[in-house]
C-alpha cells in the first residue's frame, strides 16, 4: 500500500508541476526526478493502466519541455556572452 500511495503522490505532483510557469516548472521537475526516480525506477510505480498512461504522457511532455527549456537557456546564455563581449 505504501508503494501505491507513493505512486499516487508522484502522479499528482507531476500533474501540478505541468501547470507551472517555465522557470518554476523546470526547477520543480528536476526536484521531482530526484525525489521519485533516484531511489527507484519508473517501473516501480504501482498504478492502474489509465493512471500509468497519464503518467507516461506527463513524463514525456515534461521531458520534451525540459529539452526545449535547456535549448532556450543555452541560446539566452550565448546571447548574454555576445552582449558582454560587444560591451568590452
Amino acid at each position: 500500500m505504501e508503494r501505491r500511495d507513493r505512486s499516487l503522490k508522484a502522479l499528482s505532483e507531476l500533474q501540478y508541476l505541468d501547470s507551472l510557469e517555465s522557470e518554476q516548472r523546470a526547477e520543480a521537475l528536476s526536484k521531482w526526478v530526484v525525489k521519485y526516480l533516484t531511489e527507484g525506477k519508473i517501473e516501480d510505480f504501482d498504478l492502474p493502466l489509465d493512471q500509468l498512461n497519464t503518467l507516461s504522457e506527463l513524463f514525456y511532455r515534461n521531458y520534451t519541455f525540459l529539452r526545449q527549456h535547456r535549448k532556450d537557456m543555452k541560446t539566452e546564455i550565448d546571447n548574454h556572452k555576445k552582449i558582454r563581449e560587444f560591451l568590452k
